[in-house]
């Protein structure tokens, strides 16, 4: 008790050594005379001699433990007489006796009231907060009864952190990207009829083959280039009994390359130079006849052409292709035999023929079902003079991975060659077959 009533009495003396030098000071000014730079003065002043006031009570202050893992005795009531000057509640309850009585206060706890609400009455300016003020932020306690205490915990010793290095020496593997896509599609399939002679419906056996290898390679650079390639295989035979001069006939038979070299316009819209070839691998007869009626080269057709070419493609890719659309289009074709000249709108005794014009190509790929899946290429070519127009349709039932069934529609349209009797400039073939199938 004897250094507690000693930090109090030294608390009081600084307190009243305050007020006494505050008022000798400025007794002889007068109202106007007190201004606002003397206040700020006045209040550093008295921050100052809290502060010597707060080094004095640290300087008697002595803990009681005599190891760090005991408690001290910091006691935490005095804040209010070293933090900025506020006007607390309490201390106007105590002293004008609203609310408590004197008998319900510590003697600590009535002498910081007595310190603080000597300033309130007699240096009022100098309160600088309020209470309201704080409560803002958080309740301000009423009475610190239990002094402030620390603990602290030692370790016999603490683990050392381990030193990181600046820098993680990592294994970066860069991919050169590839940008060319390869994909193919390939199928053979067979057709077969067998009837007696005596078959009361009559009619003839008759064997056929269709076999297809499409491959596709396709380059795109991701920044407006791309070059796209597509090489088709079809080669159909057929063996009939009524045919005695030929063992097999050919029923579908193509070579085609088609080429595009593409600069990207828009998203979905490229500037297009496209080549086309096309010719065939056997010759062609007709039942009993022994006139070919093509060959390999007999016809060939080149066709090169300057236009756009737009990227079909869907949200759920059911629907994928391109549209090529050519206004300036050059078309070369040659036929080896001069017989065949006439038949496909060459001048008689000329392999050659040269002509210009416009084209469009269709080529889209449509996924109707799980197990259905049309292609079509509708492909159209004209000088203004003369007219070609194809549109292959092969419609796929897919059973599983390996088995399928083609439906083939073949219409096509050409007023350049010999007009037919019947059909006029128009031509169909038509096929079902039932085969293996496999793609990539």
């Amino acid at each position: 008790m004897k250094k507690l009533d000693i930090i109090i009495l030294l608390s009081i003396m600084v307190l009243g050594n305050i007020s006494v030098n505050a008022q000798n000071r400025y007794s002889g000014l007068s109202s106007r005379q007190y201004n606002r730079g003397e206040s700020q003065i006045l209040v550093k002043a008295y921050s100052d001699s809290l502060s010597m006031a707060k080094n004095k009570l640290d300087s008697v202050y002595k803990p009681k433990a005599d190891s760090l893992n005991e408690q001290s005795v910091a006691d935490g009531r005095f804040f209010k007489l070293f933090a900025p000057l506020t006007f607390y509640h309490s201390v106007a309850d105590h002293n004008l006796l609203l609310w408590h009585k004197r008998s319900s206060q510590s003697i600590t706890n009535q002498q910081i009231d007595d310190a603080l609400f000597y300033i309130y009455m007699n240096r009022p300016s100098l309160v600088v907060n309020t209470q309201n003020r704080l409560n803002k932020y958080g309740v301000v306690p009423a009475d610190l009864k239990r002094p402030v205490k620390h603990s602290v915990i030692l370790k016999d010793k603490i683990a050392p952190v381990p030193a990181e290095p600046d820098v993680m020496p990592m294994d970066i593997i860069v991919y050169k990207p590839n940008f060319l896509t390869i994909t193919g599609d390939y199928y053979l399939q067979f057709m077969q009829n067998y009837v007696t002679d005596n078959w009361y419906k009559g009619g003839e056996s008759n064997y056929s083959m269709v076999g297809s290898v499409t491959m596709q390679a396709n380059y795109n650079n991701k920044s407006g280039l791309k070059f796209d390639n597509k090489l088709e295989l079809k080669l159909g035979l057929q063996s009939s009994r009524s045919d005695s001069l030929h063992k097999f006939k050919t029923t579908d038979d193509l070579i085609r390359y088609t080429g595009k070299l593409g600069l990207q316009a828009s998203k979905s819209w490229y500037y297009t130079f496209q080549l086309l070839t096309y010719t065939q691998f056997c010759k062609g007869f007709k039942s009993n006849d022994d006139k070919v009626y093509s060959s390999f080269m007999a016809p060939f057709n080149l066709n090169l052409s300057l236009g756009m070419d737009y990227t079909v493609k869907t949200k759920d890719n059911k629907l994928t292709g391109n549209i090529n659309l050519a206004p300036i289009a050059y078309n070369f074709r040659y036929v080896d035999y001069l017989s065949l000249a006439t038949r496909y709108g060459l001048k008689d005794g000329r392999h050659t023929m040269n002509d210009y014009g416009s084209e469009f190509t269709f080529d889209l790929a449509w996924k109707l079902s799980d197990m259905i899946k049309w292609k079509t290429r509708l492909y159209g070519y004209t000088t203004y003079k003369r007219a070609e127009l194809e549109w292959e349709n092969t419609i796929t039932f897919q059973f599983n991975q390996y088995i399928s069934t083609n439906l083939f529609v073949y219409p096509r349209f050409d007023d350049g060659s010999a007009k037919d009797a019947q059909n006029g400039y128009w031509q169909l073939q038509e096929y079902a077959s039932i085969g293996f199938a496999y793609s990539f």
